[in-house]
């Protein structure tokens, strides 16, 4: 079964790629969406019926060469049947919206068959995913990051027409080439420490890699440490953490439905998975572990405050993304791996919720992003509201403090905060002040965006507003499942992924430490601790509420006040500005310069000096030897003789 909703997605997109010439487009892209419902309908058989440790199944010999035998193999542990529910679910809702969502898209001509094209890149893009999260090898699941790297390339580019669109698909494929070069660097030195890449062998060896040496960049290194942080700079970069975070804001370039599908369920949760399935390794690795509670809880609060100022609703979600992947690294670097995979479970609900109703607002204002020009849209768009209000609600953790009841981030984002304040690397106390005031942050941008969009008056184009009308039905039908996971799925997994009887729950899925007792403690966590993430909540949601319902003048005012930090937050902290001078430009200048002083003026100009200088120059010498007379050849001939005859003199003398 597991064999089948692997390759099914492969076969959707080969259909809806090359196939719809044959069938049609409907017949294409309606295989292609049936087949990622049933193969989601599959993948929550296989979440909920598998009891048990991780199973290896081999399929087919891929690659050998000397001692390195790379079998394409499909894992299935706890972890990977989370990661299938996960990616199928939202990919084939997202599917169904697209239905709706790309029909008669204002980027095409009339008559132009760009939806097969869509539905095929969708499809292709869950193939790879899958390929990642089951994978037997590092090979292997490198063979899948890097295909949803190509598809993330192909959805984001995916109006082609458009320059903004083909740039930000650049620049996500080339910031994410920084980050896979460390990957791959992690490989390598896994390899060849251990001799091989089955993640079976790379476990059962880590205890002796934290006592192993290795010499990299002219010192000696502990080799667990060295592996472990190359991996996670792999993981920095398809996952946006800070530093390798500014190609995320700017796939928004890609239609709506893409921003769901990278942003919720596949691309920036592989950074995620691969942390937390090379536990076995990162527990040997202390010095890696703080650097990644670190790198989270900075890339958190950063995004957080970034989300402040933005005005495009979709990044505001966007950067909303950026800030809870930050939250699953924290649990990771503190060693709770089952809070990291707790919230990206729940993550992926509300977040590809509160997409996929920006793209209903979208859709409804016809294809107006700027949350300045919306208002008042509740009674137009009544469902597209509440679901929104729904995910809203789960993003910023609403629920009964210190109980288990409530939305889903409430349980998830808790569950991290809590063991933030449990861990016991230096970086953790930070962390968990962090994570407390983006919390914060969060709930005042969240609720921004809903204030903004839903309540007041309209603003901006008012022939717009007149005509804004609800989605059609395959647009609101996945809102309404999503927002059922928003509600539900952290109540009825907290046991699971966070209760007492975590470690039986995710079996040899997750290693743990003899001193890792950090969701131990969090259990522990006092009450100041437990009640911080609600309080938070709170104080973001009134303020929005002052902000932009009781005093909407305010926020101009403080603006005005504080127009530095305003610009700095506006500009994103000046990131996209700082790379630029420091890494583009000079790139462009030393290109340019090659081309025109290297390829221009010396290669091209030594080829073409010799052609037009030198060698006319000796065909004149040689064309006068070309005399006619015959005296002149034979004195030629002499003088060649006696030339020769010398040379083999002195041979035979010497």
């Amino acid at each position: 079964m597991t064999t089948l909703i692997l390759l099914a997605p492969l076969f959707g997109a080969l259909i809806c790629g090359f196939g719809w010439k044959f069938i049609g487009e409907k017949a294409a892209i309606w295989t292609a969406t049936g087949i990622l419902i049933a193969i989601a309908l599959l993948s929550w058989v296989v979440f909920l019926t598998f009891h048990g440790d991780a199973e290896s199944h081999p399929l087919f010999r891929w690659i050998v060469s000397g001692s390195m035998s790379a079998d394409w193999g499909v894992r299935i542990d706890r972890m990977s049947v989370i990661m299938l529910v996960v990616v199928n679910s939202v990919s084939a809702l997202v599917h169904v919206y697209s239905l709706g969502y790309m029909d008669h898209d204002v980027n095409f001509k009339e008559g132009e068959s760009y939806k097969p094209r869509f539905f095929a890149y969708l499809s292709f893009f869950t193939f790879a995913m899958l390929a990642l999260v089951t994978a037997d090898n590092l090979l292997q699941l490198f063979f899948g990051w890097e295909g949803v790297g190509v598809a993330s390339y192909l959805l984001i580019g995916f109006y082609y027409r458009k320059q903004s669109a083909g740039a930000a698909a650049m620049k996500a494929f080339i910031v994410n080439r920084v980050g896979d070069f460390g990957f791959l660097m992690g490989i390598f030195a896994i390899y060849f420490l251990v001799d091989s890449i089955h993640f079976d062998d790379i476990f059962a060896a880590a205890p002796t890699l934290a006592e192993t040496q290795i010499t990299f960049l002219w010192r000696d290194w502990n080799a667990a440490e060295v592996a472990s942080f190359l991996l996670f700079i792999g993981a920095m970069g398809k996952s946006a953490q800070l530093l390798l975070h500014t190609w995320l804001p700017d796939a928004m370039e890609g239609p709506t439905p893409v921003s769901a599908l990278i942003h919720a369920a596949t691309m920036v949760t592989a950074g995620v998975f691969l942390v937390c399935r090379m536990s076995p390794v990162l527990e040997w690795a202390p010095a890696t572990l703080t650097f990644i509670t670190f790198m989270g809880a900075a890339t958190a609060f950063f995004a957080a405050t970034v989300g402040l100022v933005q005005n495009d609703i979709k990044r505001v979600i966007a950067y909303s993304t950026c800030s809870q992947l930050g939250y699953m690294f924290v649990a990771a670097g503190v060693g709770a791996y089952p809070a990291a995979m707790y919230h990206l479970f729940t993550h992926a609900f509300f977040k590809a919720l509160l997409f996929l109703c920006a793209g209903s607002v979208i859709h409804a204002m016809h294809h107006e992003q700027d949350m300045r020009n919306y208002g008042g849209l509740r009674n137009k768009i009544p469902y597209t509201f509440w679901a929104m209000v729904i995910g809203t609600l789960a993003i910023t953790g609403v629920g009964i403090p210190l109980t288990h009841i409530g939305f889903a981030g409430f349980l998830s984002k808790d569950a991290i905060i809590e063991s933030a304040w449990a861990g016991h690397n230096s970086a953790a106390g930070f962390a968990f002040w962090a994570l407390v005031i983006a919390a914060l942050m969060t709930s005042f941008y969240s609720w921004r965006l809903i204030f903004m969009t839903f309540f007041g008056k309209p603003r901006g184009d008012a022939h717009t507003h007149d005509h804004a009308h609800e989605s059609p039905n395959n647009m609101l039908i996945p809102l309404a499942i999503l927002s059922a996971g928003a509600i539900l799925s952290g109540m009825i997994w907290y046991g699971g992924f966070f209760g007492h009887h975590y470690e039986e729950w995710f079996g040899n899925a997750l290693f743990f430490g003899p001193e890792n007792h950090t969701i131990h403690d969090a259990h522990e966590a006092p009450v100041w601790v437990k009640v911080s993430p609600f309080i938070a909540m709170a104080i973001g949601l009134a303020v929005a509420y002052w902000f932009y319902i009781a005093s909407p003048s305010m926020p101009r005012k403080l603006a005005e006040a504080q127009p530095i930090l305003y610009r700095f937050l506006l500009n994103k902290w000046y990131f996209d500005e700082i790379y630029d001078a420091v890494f583009v430009r000079p790139a462009k200048w030393l290109g340019t310069f090659l081309w025109k002083k290297g390829d221009g003026n010396t290669i091209d100009g030594a080829i073409n000096g010799i052609a037009m200088g030198v060698v006319p120059f000796f065909t004149r010498q040689v064309g006068r030897a070309q005399s006619g007379y015959l005296f002149h050849y034979a004195l030629a001939m002499v003088v060649g003789l006696i030339f020769l005859s010398l040379w083999l003199s002195i041979r035979s003398a010497g």
